[in-house]
């Protein structure tokens, strides 16, 4: 039996579409939007990262990165500071991590539903299988 592309795509888009709308509807109740925590995420991992490097490790443009950072600035979530030239490096405020870290506890929670009707060798399969997809 041959699966179309197609269908493959639109599988992979639905599971993300619903792995999304859980995560958007759980994180609004740590104050945050899943756009947001991602951005919060990548803050946290590459801590005086620039909006050019945020916006690829969210995949987002630079526009949309550096729209939604000035929100999470006036938030009190993150901190601009000059860098070298017009560069800007971007850091978590106290209040950020702690916002990073309770959507952290909810992102773990979804997830685990998310992927919980799988077992452990089918996890390690379709991970494989995604990493594999994502190298062509």
């Amino acid at each position: 039996m041959s699966v179309e592309p197609q269908i493959l795509g639109r599988a992979v888009k639905a599971v993300q579409y619903r792995q999304h709308r859980a995560l958007d509807s759980r994180l609004a109740a740590v104050g945050s939007t899943l756009a947001q925590w991602d951005a919060l995420r990548a803050i946290g991992r590459t801590p005086g990262s620039s909006a050019r490097e945020l916006a690829a490790a969210t995949f987002q443009s630079e526009q949309a990165f550096g729209t939604l950072a000035g929100r999470l600035v006036a938030q009190g979530l993150v901190d601009r500071r000059p860098g070298r030239g017009r560069r800007f490096e971007h850091h978590l405020t106290p209040d950020g991590e702690r916002v990073l870290e309770a959507g952290h506890e909810v992102a773990d929670s979804v997830l685990a539903e998310c992927f919980g009707g799988l077992t452990e060798a089918e996890r390690e399969a379709l991970l494989e299988l995604l990493r594999k997809i994502e190298e062509r």
